[in-house]
Formats: C-alpha cells, structure tokens, sequence
C-alpha cells in the first residue's frame, strides 16, 4: 500500500530526483527562495564521494555557488589563461582573466570535492535528503505529481524536478540525439614544468584535446573515434604518453600520466524542458559534448534562473511559472547547445578547405578584441553576456 503519510508530508513542495551537484545546487537555490524541498537519490549514501569526474567551472558558475554557500574553499584550480589552436595548422587564440577584471576565467574542480561542498551546504540547511529512493514512475494530475518509488512509497509534490542521469523521454520522440562516434579518454598529467593556470583546447581531426590545470597537474580530456580509443586504453604507461605527447605538441612536456579512464561521447537533448508540473535540469535535459567544458555551467545557470522564477511562489508547478522559466532560458540553452555542437562538428575532421577557415576564424578572434571578447564573456556568463 502507498505510503500516504509521505504523500501528505510533500505534496506541498518540490521533489528533486537525482542528489548530484546539480540536484543538491537546486535543493539549495530552491530552498533560499522559499520553496520546501526533498531530494530522492537511487544511490546510496556517499555514492558522490567517488565521482571521478572533473569539472570545469566558469567565472559565473562560481557566483553562482558563493551565492549558494557551496564554493569549496579549498581545492578548484583557477584558470587564468586559455589558449585555443589546431594541430598542424596556423591559427590560435588566447584569452586571459586580466583582460575582464576577474580573478580567473574558470576553475577546474573534481566533482566529488564539489559534492562533498555542496551536500554539507544541503545537510546545514536541514533539506531532506533521501538516499536509496528510486523513482519508478510518476503520475500527473492537476494540482500535484506522484511519484512511486521501487520499495512501495508514494511520495507527491506539487513539482517534480528531474536532475542528472541519462536523458529522460526517450520513448515519447521528445529528446533528440547524436552520436559524434567518439570516445574520451580522460587521465591525470604530471609535468615537466609548472602549468600556470593555462587551459589548453587544441583541436585535431580527431577530436579536440583539452589541458585543464588541476593541483600542480593537467587533468586531460583526448578525444578520438571509439576504435583508437581501445588501442589507447591498452598501451602501457610508456606509450601512452608519447602517444599523448605527439598528439598534443610540445608547449607541455609530459611526464607520467595517470587514473586513465573513457567514456562514450554524443548529444542528447530534450526539445522542451518543462511539462506537465515537471521539469528537467542538467544531464536529464541535456547531455553536451566536454568541448569547451559547457554542460555543467549551463545546468548552474538553469538552477538560478528556475529557482528566481519560483521565488515563494504557492505553486512550483502552475504552467505559467514554468512557461516563464522556459522561455528565459530558452536563448542561453539553445546557444550554449549549438556552439558546443558546431565545435565539434566544424573541428573534428581534416578538411583541406575547413583547415584554413578554422585557421582563418581563430586568427581573427585573436586579432578582433571585441568578437574575443565576446566569446569570452559568453563561456564567463552564459546568456546575460549577450548585448
């Protein structure tokens, strides 16, 4: 029998499925608005302990979480410098915190650090946290959403907030996708020298290939078709390092890489984000290629734009809320959706005739201040950088 006792406990507040670091900045964005907050997690307790994951946090994303009281104080590495080319062609870019009066362009963090903040923040703000709760199904109705869990309990609310994990909607035509037939494969890099804050994305027909400074190490994200992904992952230390070291050129001299892991690459979106008192927020709304490290800080921005728009509002579902929310999103979302996409597509190949306009278009970004600029302003700010 259905839990009623939990149904009445909810049913005037917003549950979030997924307790990652987008569902926990949620709970508390949410939270400091007004709005009563659970948050469901299949995982078990310290799940997010051992996320392996980077993460690379712009300017932006770091008010976001001050504002939140969730920015570790200790461990984000801050990027100072980017710097942008193409093997074996002319071309680059570079752009630099001096130039927009911040203290770094981004931050390079590793999630589970970013977890731990962020779910002490959640447990200090008395936010109901329910471990090894995995939501089944869900039924809409009017004024509320039930959702029921594998172990039997019905727990309502007036808005369901589906965060991190794959894409939701597959079944229903609502999310589109596309497989760039990629892998990554990601490791830590000892060096030769210190990195200085740099960031590198040097892009190669294969795929781009990312430098993100992490302690005193480069943590690295190399892009490849699926195939050569097998024959790196099985390369002894030695090799793989040389291998990495030609891929990349010789601005950074390795020496020892580490933690060696991958993961299959593609795109998957859902049109709307919003539906019938739901909605969906990072991994299950989008799904974006690493280039230029844009899927987490969009989510962020996403979080703060939804939770304004629910300030003390009597009910997080009512449809126009959640209209109003879609539509302010609507220019950063397909914008940040399309620019990492375009990446990709336009860099990952060896075209003769692509090789010089690439070159063409990086040399202009680094000689045109002002389209620089605005480049840059839009990775530090997402939308609320446009004119």
């Amino acid at each position: 029998m259905p839990n009623t006792q939990d149904a009445a406990a909810s049913e005037r507040g917003i549950l979030i499925v997924g307790a990652g670091p987008v569902g926990l900045a949620l709970a508390l964005a949410l939270h400091r608005r007004g709005q009563a907050v659970r948050l469901a997690d299949a995982r078990p307790a310290g799940a997010g302990e051992r996320d392996a994951r980077v993460l690379a946090l712009s300017h932006g994303s770091r008010q976001t979480l001050e504002h939140l009281g969730a920015w570790p104080q200790q461990g984000p590495t801050p990027i100072t410098t980017i710097h942008v080319s193409q093997r074996g062609a002319l071309g680059r870019t570079q752009m630099q915190a001096a130039e927009y009066g911040v203290p770094a362009l981004g931050y390079v963090t590793p999630a589970a650090l970013l977890y731990r903040t962020l779910a002490s923040a959640v447990s200090r703000a008395g936010i109901e946290l329910m471990h090894d709760t995995e939501i089944t199904s869900t039924a809409v109705s009017a004024d509320r959403v039930d959702a029921h869990t594998r172990d039997g309990r019905l727990i309502a609310a007036q808005l369901l907030a589906c965060c991190e994990g794959a894409v939701a909607g597959e079944t229903d035509g609502a999310v589109r996708s596309r497989d760039y037939g990629q892998h990554a494969v990601i490791c830590r890099a000892r060096l030769a020298a210190p990195h200085r804050g740099i960031a590198y994305e040097r892009f190669t027909p294969d795929g781009p290939l990312a430098l993100l400074p992490l302690g005193d190490d480069y943590s690295v994200v190399w892009t490849m078709p699926a195939a050569q992904a097998d024959a790196r992952m099985a390369q002894d230390e030695a090799a793989f390092r040389v291998a990495l070291q030609a891929a990349f050129g010789s601005r950074v001299q390795f020496v020892e890489t580490l933690e060696r892991a991958r993961f299959p690459l593609g795109l998957r979106v859902r049109g709307e984000a919003v539906g019938s008192r739901t909605v969906w927020l990072g991994n299950a709304a989008q799904t974006l290629h690493p280039v230029a490290g844009q899927g987490f800080n969009l989510a962020l921005r996403d979080v703060w734009a939804l939770a304004e728009t629910l300030t003390d509002a009597g009910d997080p579902g009512e449809p126009a809320l959640l209209a109003r929310y879609a539509q302010r999103r609507l220019l950063d979302r397909r914008s940040t959706i399309g620019f990492t996409d375009s990446l990709v597509r336009v860099f990952s190949n060896d075209d003769p005739l692509l090789t010089h306009a690439r070159g063409a278009g990086l040399l202009a970004l680094d000689l045109v201040s002002p389209l620089r600029h605005f480049v840059a302003k839009r990775m530090l700010f997402g939308a609320r950088a446009w004119p």
